[in-house]
């Protein structure tokens, strides 16, 4: 059966006795279901759901009145069709705690951002602990729990859906030996709370200074370290390494205010916890990016490697994965925007194509259909390149990064250009322009372009992910 706005409007109308009098169609993101704002005479808002998955829906249904009888903050319930396939929400607005903080985004998490976090940190705890309260894991879709069968579907999907379709090679027995032992490893503590299981920022509402939680109807019985590492590792929200430490604690003092905390033994459990979510997250991208032409998805792909490359690089796992982990490290090593296709142009979405380029080779040709955009002179900011020990580097490298960022003025100037660049992306948005050029030079094009050019690049990605960024460094 396909959806029928009629149905939500007659849904609303029989329910509340009022006429609907139009209604907002709301962006789909990852999922099927389909959301629609709907505007009553007597000005008040709902929010209509439509999903042809009746068990999962059940699910949903069931996990809302279970959270809101324990006074978890998630929408309400307000009326459910008879074929269980449309029902009403409390219309909790726009803002997602992504959006929030993407508007927002500096070098760290704004006092306002980070607070919100807490906020979230503070419910989840509860929301877990809720498992252990005659919480119905029969309801639960399309399974009772992140058990071994779970998680070997994971897995299963980062292999087929990501490794696979990128193109990335690996021996299937000796991967498959690795995954049964990383998942021997994940079963060895309690499962038995409630895992929300797609806990990240975009399923986050922020109303009237309170946070809401919604999309948990793919919850499950399971382990504590996976939500938070789902929270603390989501891809785009690419929360810097020192908040995420920080906020990670906070969840362990808060978590020892209901039940006793080994921190030493969570922490153990959390990277490999931590490990098995991003794999997920990968073949979600690799599913949405490559076999359903979804191009934005790919997006996601850096962050979450650049993730990786930090937990392999600062955690020393308990068991032995050779296999899989010379694979993790291979995938941080790749060019992914090169890799997969995220430099290929698309007719029927903004195309915007970021570069940083040497002024002594010259300003790169513009051979877009519609021309123009920027070019911002990165030679009167501090040069990396005058010092001996970041001459062989780039603005990609840490090393640089920090130098550049100890000036103020490398702050301001970027903070002007993200201003500057997105009324033109907003606009060119609204007129369905195809392309939007942003090129940066410096001396060399080595340092300073490179840096502003990858900043901007990701400013743009996270702020705007259905446009597509292109990224080019042409003289490194």
């Amino acid at each position: 059966m396909s959806f029928n706005e009629k149905k939500l409007i007659d849904l609303a109308q029989c329910t509340y006795n009022n006429n609907v009098t139009s209604t907002e169609r709301i962006a789909q993101s990852g999922s099927n279901r389909i959301y629609v704002r709907l505007f009553l005479a007597n000005g008040e808002t709902l929010m209509g759901a439509y999903n042809d998955n009746v068990k999962e829906n059940e699910a949903f249904f069931a996990f809302t009145n279970f959270f809101l009888q324990k006074k978890i903050q998630v929408p309400h319930l307000l009326a459910i069709s008879n074929d269980r396939q449309y029902y009403l929400l409390t219309d909790l607005g726009d803002e997602t705690l992504y959006s929030f903080l993407t508007n927002r985004r500096t070098n760290t998490l704004s006092n306002e951002v980070f607070d919100y976090y807490k906020k979230v940190i503070r419910q989840l705890p509860i929301i877990q602990l809720s498992g252990k309260q005659n919480f119905d894991f029969s309801v639960c879709y399309p399974r009772h729990a992140f058990d071994r069968q779970s998680m070997q579907w994971d897995l299963n999907y980062f292999k087929y859906y990501f490794l696979k379709l990128a193109g990335i090679p690996f021996d299937e027995q000796l991967l498959e030996n690795d995954f049964n032992t990383l998942i021997n490893y994940l079963l060895e503590i309690d499962q038995d709370y409630f895992l929300f299981r797609d806990f990240q920022s975009r399923n986050i509402m922020l109303h009237e200074g309170e946070v809401y939680f919604i999309d948990y109807q793919g919850g499950r019985k399971g382990a504590l370290p996976y939500d938070i590492a789902s929270l603390l590792y989501d891809a785009k929200a690419d929360l810097p390494q020192a908040q995420r430490a920080e906020l990670l604690d906070y969840y362990l003092t808060e978590l020892e205010k209901y039940i006793p905390t080994d921190k030493a033994s969570f922490l153990q459990y959390f990277d490999a916890y931590a490990l098995i979510r991003i794999m997920q997250s990968m073949g979600a991208y690799g599913y949405r990016g490559y076999y359903e032409k979804k191009k934005h998805f790919l997006q996601s792909i850096p962050y979450a490697t650049r993730n990786i490359r930090y937990i392999l690089e600062n955690t020393t796992l308990s068991i032995n994965t050779p296999t899989l982990r010379t694979l993790l490290t291979a995938l941080t090593e790749i060019d992914w925007e090169a890799k997969m296709g995220i430099e290929s142009e698309s007719d029927d979405q903004l195309n915007v194509i970021v570069t940083s380029f040497s002024y002594k080779k010259g300003i790169p040709a513009d051979n877009s259909s519609h021309g123009g955009g920027f070019v911002f002179d990165c030679r009167a900011l501090p040069n990396p390149g005058r010092e001996a020990q970041y001459k062989a580097m780039t603005g990609r490298d840490p090393m640089v990064i920090g130098y550049l960022e100890e000036y103020p003025v490398v702050t301001l100037f970027k903070q002007n250009i993200f201003s500057l660049v997105d009324i033109s992306v907003d606009n060119y948005i609204e007129r369905k322009f195809t392309h939007l050029s942003v090129h940066f030079g410096c001396t060399g094009g080595q340092h300073r372009s490179v840096y502003f050019a990858q900043a901007t690049a990701d400013h743009l990605r996270h702020k705007y992910p259905t446009i597509n960024v292109i990224l080019k460094h042409t003289n490194i």
